[in-house]
């Protein structure tokens, strides 16, 4: 029996304080030798792995939020700067495609200004207004060119739709005109359907000319076409003035008073055509020479004698 104290009973504390050791010891041995030929720590390690990545992810999350704000607030000024960067470019473009269209108006007004004149042997000048007369019992306008650019009193204005009036004064630079419905404007016309003669006279309205002192037995009806008669040599025969509207008789019961609707456009556009009707206006080419002088015959007594060739 071993007393506490004894030798014996140190030895056997020492002892079981060992074997323990010594066991752990050859476990551990055991493990590296298993896991050195069979590579069980390594499965044990991949499987450990998995069931760790749920912590993983957990872990990791707050960094992924923080990378996903700052993304989307980063995507969201990208956003911003682009959308304000694609509506100035709109806006850029849509002013273009104004410019484009007003452009294209231009091309087409000036298509038809210069269509008028097509069948007409006329010279034609274009012509840009510049002012209105805005006086209500006058109705003139102001255009750009003048005696230097060959515009001359008496020359004939018109636009797309038909005759607008005429050129009264011309300085170098300047011209004025005075509209078809001016009081104080005449033109004779014709009747295109029966080819009635008569004068168109202007109102003081733009949209209105009167037509006075018809024959109530003359060949006109509501819905005919006035044009130019061409009498008088100012303005070219055949141009388009108006319509006629309306028919009813005078005060006197004797003869019939017209209204007819101008065809030209008073109160639109900026552009005007000049146009003469003078053959010497028109572009005919290089000027022919003159034909010899005619010489006289020899007199019937005296046969015609050929001058001998000087030296």
């Amino acid at each position: 029996m071993a007393y506490p104290g004894s030798a014996a009973a140190r030895l056997s504390e020492s002892a079981g304080g060992t074997l323990p050791l010594l066991a752990y010891l050859a476990i551990a041995i055991v493990l590296m030798v298993a896991d050195q030929r069979g590579g069980f720590a390594a499965q044990l390690r991949q499987k450990a792995s998995v069931l760790a990545e749920p912590v993983w992810w957990l872990a990791a999350s707050p960094g992924r939020l923080a990378d996903g704000v700052g993304e989307l607030f980063s995507s969201r000024t990208e956003l911003q700067d682009d959308n304000q960067r694609l509506r100035r470019e709109l806006q850029v473009h849509a002013s273009r495609l104004h410019r484009l269209a007003a452009v294209a108006e231009e091309n087409q007004r000036l298509r038809e200004l210069l269509g008028g004149t097509r069948g007409y042997k006329l010279s034609a000048q274009l012509a840009g207004i510049i002012d209105i007369d805005l006086d209500p019992s006058r109705q003139r306008i102001v255009l750009d060119s003048g005696s230097d650019d060959g515009v001359v009193v008496g020359q004939a204005m018109m636009d797309a739709g038909g005759v607008l009036g005429q050129v009264i004064e011309v300085t170098p630079r300047r011209a004025t005109a005075l509209l078809l419905t001016d009081p104080e404007h005449a033109i004779p016309v014709q009747v295109a359907r029966s080819g009635l003669r008569t004068i168109a006279y202007g109102t003081g309205d733009t949209q209105a000319l009167s037509l006075r002192n018809i024959p109530p037995s003359a060949d006109i009806r509501v819905g005919d076409r006035l044009v130019t008669s061409g009498i008088g040599g100012r303005f070219p025969a055949g141009f388009p003035v108006g319509v006629i509207e309306q028919l009813e008789p005078d005060v006197t019961r004797r003869f019939v008073v017209a209204e007819a609707r101008p065809a030209a456009r008073l109160d639109r556009g900026l552009e005007v055509l000049l146009v003469s009707n003078t053959l010497d206006q028109v572009d005919v080419g290089p000027e022919a020479p003159p034909p010899p002088p005619p010489t006289e015959p020899a007199p019937a007594t005296e046969p015609a004698t050929t001058p001998e060739p000087r030296a």
